[in-house]
């Protein structure tokens, strides 16, 4: 396509041109945040001012993705959600102008895609901590029962290492010097995954300073190997 002609430009004055090269003034961004509003007034509990696990499941209801979905925990680690199963009106202005969702199908997009979010290992390190803390619903808990860290694990790592995670799911139901676990203890399962090979345990050296439930597992998997 041939392009237009342009006209002649018109001579202008000193004060014409100053006047140009001023910066334009921004548009407001009202209208955005009303519309992300306007979302969040849509799954909001009126009585409690927040978005409660009702409000969540009518979102995955309409964004088709399900509430055991790893995607809605990223969604809650891109807000900040601090309370499990509660979203405030804060948390989602932070969460949807991040993912630059104002709309119900942008926000629809967005979810759908928040797993590419954790391809970075920074990101993944950051939301792999974020998953534990979100599992302390209450004041100065320190530690996360087994059962729910082994649901966590099944969420957060089986996608990257299934048969990991399926033998320290395993390990952790039958063992019994564990009814919770700490942040420590669940970092160090991260770190274990991406170091060791699981096909011999050759590279594994206990005295790198591993928490005494990854020793343990160690034991249980050499163990199991035998038999």
């Amino acid at each position: 396509m041939p392009r237009p002609k342009r006209k002649a430009a018109v001579p202008t004055r000193s004060s014409d041109a100053d006047s140009s090269a001023r910066p334009e003034p921004k548009k407001p961004r009202g209208n955005q945040f009303n519309r992300i509003d306007q979302l969040f007034e849509s799954y909001v509990n009126k009585t409690l001012g927040l978005i409660d696990p009702e409000g969540i499941e009518a979102l995955c209801n309409d964004v088709n993705v399900n509430h055991t979905d790893v995607r809605m925990l990223i969604f809650a680690w891109k807000m900040k959600a601090e309370k499990q199963g509660y979203f405030s009106k804060d948390e989602w202005r932070r969460g949807l102008k991040c993912l630059g969702a104002d709309t119900r199908p942008k926000l629809k997009k967005a979810i759908e895609g928040l797993d590419k979010e954790l391809k970075v290992p920074e990101c993944f390190e950051d939301f792999y901590s974020y998953a534990f803390q979100y599992c302390l619903t209450e004041e100065k808990q320190r530690s996360v029962d087994i059962e729910t860290i082994c649901e966590l694990l099944n969420i957060v790592l089986k996608s990257e290492f299934p048969n990991q995670v399926n033998l320290l799911v395993e390990y952790l139901k039958v063992q019994n010097d564990y009814r919770a676990l700490n942040m420590d203890q669940w970092r160090s399962f991260y770190r274990f995954f991406k170091e060791v090979d699981f096909h011999d345990l050759e590279n594994y050296d206990s005295s790198q300073a591993w928490t005494v439930i990854i020793d343990n597992f160690v034991e249980w998997l050499k163990e199991k190997e035998k038999n």
